[in-house]
C-alpha cells in the first residue's frame, strides 16, 4: 500500500462523516465550522491512479456567473 493512501482513506471518511453529522438535527454547527476546513487542508496528495493523468481541475465547462 503506498504510504499516503491510508492517510488519504482516513481523512475522506472523517469529511464524510462530518458532512453526515452536519446534516443532523441539532447539529453543532460552528463546530462542523471550525473542524471541515482543518481536515480539507490536511488531506495530502491523492494516492496514484486516484486522478487521471492529465487531469485539469480548471479544464471543464464555466459556472454559471464565472466569465
Amino acid at each position: 500500500m503506498c504510504p499516503n493512501c491510508e492517510d488519504f482513506a482516513r481523512t475522506v471518511l472523517l469529511l464524510g462523516q462530518l458532512a453526515l453529522y452536519a446534516d443532523m438535527v441539532g447539529a453543532d454547527l460552528e463546530f462542523v465550522e471550525a473542524v471541515s476546513p482543518s481536515l480539507a487542508v490536511s488531506l495530502p496528495e491523492p494516492p496514484p491512479g486516484m486522478v487521471a493523468d492529465g487531469y485539469d481541475p480548471d479544464g471543464g465547462p464555466a459556472y454559471p456567473g464565472d466569465s
